[in-house]
């Protein structure tokens, strides 16, 4: 291993400051020695086993030399790395949470858009925890508190990734010492509450996950569980390159150590399970209820049954629910699956209620649905007026359509839904023909 560099500690007193340094040496054996207010103190490591000196006043023009120094000093004592030190020196008042991918990686690297996801994933996760945190019996949709939304836009950051495997590093900064309660009891900060009950929603998690227990349902919020905890839980570990997730903790060492896991092993027989937890979670916090859904047809698919039986025709429509872009699962037939072929194929917005009911880890709307094809309607008005004025020889869209209704349809993420419906015709591609061609062409249709 190569020795660490001059600029490897001058990054890390870039990084840290004299204060963090402080909270460091006071909860770790060091007593302060001598001090000049505001320019400088001396440390002793209890034992007189070292002493440092670490420079204060920050507008002194060597202040950076002398600092990068006094955090070398500390690397040699206890024959640490820069990272190592930062780490330590870090948790002295926060709280810090490992999330390590161990995946086949050839070089050390995983793909963008995983770790694009896995930041999504973190952030939910460190989410969820705040909200259950503040409000156990809170529903994870709509508005949260004000402290939930302070704590995820400041006390919570992502630090440096360790060396050696691919670890993000979430920073939980846990603020000033509190005072006691009247009753000389300790207060907790809010961060480590939100830390303390990520752990144990988390541990918890993976045990249900292994050994499902329907009593967990009863005390999910003192388990620090919810749907959305394990939902990022999911969708961190869809990787099929993914071994194991390892979500580990290194708790402040300013603050008690708490009675909760500190390690957290998901390997793939627990990433198993963990769409069960996550749908048993979504059914108890949001049982069906009466929805009206306006979005686009994703999808449509239809499915022999028998051969005296109607083929089995469903729709996947990407809608906002709860603010939240949802894929719901909708089984039409008759004509509100015409209309659903028509708006798949014309990219037109259609509107569908019904009970949405989170089932079969999937949603789905249920019970007495009803299509609203307001969009459809006036897309085809339009199309037929404008056929009318062109002559026979043009095919309405919906013949068209008709013969395209087997089988699945996929609609391209990347397309932008368009404000108005887009008429289109064929006008220009039969001008381009002469009246010979043309009744050729209308003599292979019939």
């Amino acid at each position: 291993m190569s020795s660490p560099t001059v600029d490897s500690y001058r990054e890390l007193a870039a990084a840290l400051n004299p204060t963090t340094v402080q909270q460091y040496l006071a909860a770790n054996d060091w007593e302060l020695e001598s001090q000049v207010p505001d320019v400088r103190e001396i440390w002793r490591l209890a034992g007189d086993r070292a002493r440092i000196m670490l420079p204060l006043a920050t507008d002194y023009v060597d202040f950076d030399l002398r600092f990068s120094d006094t955090l070398k000093a500390l690397a040699t004592v206890y024959a640490w790395d820069p990272d190592h030190l930062a780490e330590r020196i870090t948790a002295t008042r926060a709280d810090l949470f490992f999330v390590r991918f161990d995946q086949e990686m050839i070089d050390g690297t995983i793909p963008f858009r995983q770790a694009e996801e896995a930041l999504d994933g973190v952030f939910q996760m460190m989410k969820a925890a705040a909200t259950t945190a503040w409000d156990p019996t809170h529903s994870h949709r709509g508005r949260r508190a004000d402290v939930v939304n302070h704590f995820l836009e400041d006390d919570v950051r992502l630090g440096h990734t360790k060396r050696g495997s691919f670890v993000f590093t979430v920073v939980t900064r846990l603020g000033d010492p509190l005072p006691s309660k009247d009753d000389g009891t300790a207060q907790v900060a809010f961060p480590r509450q939100v830390t303390t009950t990520l752990a144990r929603g988390l541990g918890a998690a993976r045990d249900l996950a292994a050994h499902w227990d329907e009593r967990a349902l009863d005390n999910a919020a003192e388990l620090g569980l919810s749907a959305s905890l394990v939902e990022s839980m999911v969708n961190l570990t869809e990787p099929d390159t993914l071994r194991t997730l390892d979500l580990s903790f290194g708790w402040a060492s300013a603050e008690p150590r708490p009675d909760v896991p500190s390690s957290v092993i998901v390997n793939r027989d627990i990433m198993a399970g963990l769409p069960r937890v996550r749908e048993r979670l979504t059914r108890r916090e949001e049982p069906p209820r009466r929805e009206t859904l306006v979005g686009r047809v994703r999808s449509l698919n239809r499915e022999e049954v028998g051969e005296e039986e109607p083929d089995a025709t469903t729709i996947v429509l990407s809608a906002d629910v709860k603010g939240r872009s949802r894929k719901v699962h909708i089984p039409l037939s008759g004509t509100d699956y015409d209309h659903a072929i028509l708006a798949h194929r014309n990219r037109l917005p259609l509107i569908v209620t019904g009970d949405l009911v989170f089932q079969g880890r999937s949603w789905n709307l249920t019970g007495d649905i009803t299509v609203d094809a307001r969009y459809v309607q006036d897309f085809l008005s339009r199309e037929q007026a404008h056929e009318s004025s062109l002559g026979p020889q043009h095919v309405t869209y919906l013949e068209e359509a008709a013969g395209q209704a087997y089988g699945t349809f996929d609609v391209p993420d990347e397309d932008p839904v368009p404000p108005h419906p887009v008429i289109q015709t064929r006008e220009s591609h039969h001008d381009r023909l002469d009246p010979a061609e043309n009744e050729d062409q209308r003599g292979g249709r019939s």
